[in-house]
C-alpha cells in the first residue's frame, strides 16, 4: 500500500492502463494466447517497479485478489470480474513457468 500511495502519476497510468487492458480481454479464456501476453505485462510492470516475484509468488498474489474481498473491490471498479479473471490467468502464467 506504502508503495501504491507514493507512485507517480505516470506509474499510476501504466498500472491503470495494464487493469483496463485486461477488463477489456476479461471474458476471454485466461489461458487463451491474448490474456497470457497481457498478464506477462502485469508481471513485468510489479517486477519492474515494485519487487520481484516469482511465478509461484504472481500465482498466490491472484489468489489474494480473489480471497480479499479489498483486492476484488479495487480490481473489478476497472470491470465485473476482472479479479477472477486475472487470478486465473495468473495461475495459468504461472504454471508456464514451470
Amino acid at each position: 500500500n506504502q508503495q501504491v500511495n507514493t507512485m507517480t502519476k505516470e506509474l499510476q497510468d501504466e498500472m491503470n492502463q495494464i487493469y483496463k487492458d485486461l477488463a477489456d480481454i476479461r471474458y476471454l479464456d485466461p489461458t487463451s494466447k491474448e490474456a497470457q501476453q497481457t498478464i506477462k505485462k502485469w508481471y513485468d510492470f510489479l517486477n519492474n517497479h515494485f519487487t520481484t516475484y516469482t511465478p509461484k509468488a504472481f500465482e498466490g498474489l491472484g489468489q489474494m485478489y480473489v480471497q480479499d474481498e479489498r483486492f476484488t473491490k479495487n480490481i473489478d471498479q476497472f470491470g465485473e470480474g476482472l479479479a477472477q479473471f486475472m487470478s486465473k490467468a495468473m495461475k495459468e502464467f504461472a504454471d508456464k513457468q514451470k
